[in-house]
């Protein structure tokens, strides 16, 4: 088992990432946080599994964007249904993503749904390229970097939390573990010196 991890563990983690990432309905979050776990037990490195998340993610959203950009209209207007809603949705679409498309794409990185829909959603609308590409690595980096570093420090704990609740939620368990730790401590040192004096 380890050596089929550490020979493939980061190919698969960076294909389920980056076609996750390019639009295909994939656990990649889970990847990154069951990747990171292997890690703080010694089976991958962890610079390497951040590394090739961020890159997979990168590389994954730009491929979605393209796809959109270039395919994405004549896919629409194959159906006429389909057609119909798309010329009354995708006028509000491009308005959007031209005030608001940087934002979207970094936030889209840490939400589920968006994170696989974000990418073509920005090809489709015709969002700038390169303000696309500067929001969509900012994401992939921060998430990778996030979301990596948080199942190596806290485990399989954190993993778990991550995989059901998502990463805000995961960071929210971690804060509140330190911050009870800190305010048991605070209050055990005070009933210790409220004994002393007594």
């Amino acid at each position: 088992m380890q050596s089929l991890v550490r020979d493939y563990g980061l190919f698969i983690l960076f294909l389920l990432i980056a076609m996750e990432s390019a639009g295909i309905p994939l656990p990649g979050e889970t990847a990154l946080v069951a990747a990171g776990v292997l890690a703080s037990r010694g089976d991958m490195s962890i610079v390497a599994v951040i590394a090739v998340a961020a890159v997979a993610a990168i590389i994954g959203d730009n491929v979605g964007y393209w796809v959109g950009r270039l395919g994405g209209r004549k896919l629409l207007q194959r159906w006429e249904f389909l057609d119909r809603h798309a010329s009354r949705v995708l006028p509000w679409s491009e308005r959007f993503f031209k005030r608001h498309g940087g934002k979207t794409i970094f936030l889209a990185r840490f939400i589920a749904v968006l994170r696989v829909t974000a990418a073509w959603i920005a090809g489709l609308s015709k969002m700038k390229w390169w303000l696309f590409f500067v929001w969509n690595a900012a994401g992939g980096i921060v998430w990778a970097v996030a979301v990596g570093l948080v199942a190596y420090y806290a485990g399989e704990a954190a993993a778990a939390a991550i995989n059901r609740y998502g990463l805000i939620a995961g960071a929210a368990i971690v804060v509140l573990l330190v911050v009870g730790a800190f305010v048991f401590r605070f209050v055990r040192r005070r009933m210790l010196e409220a004994e002393s004096k007594a």
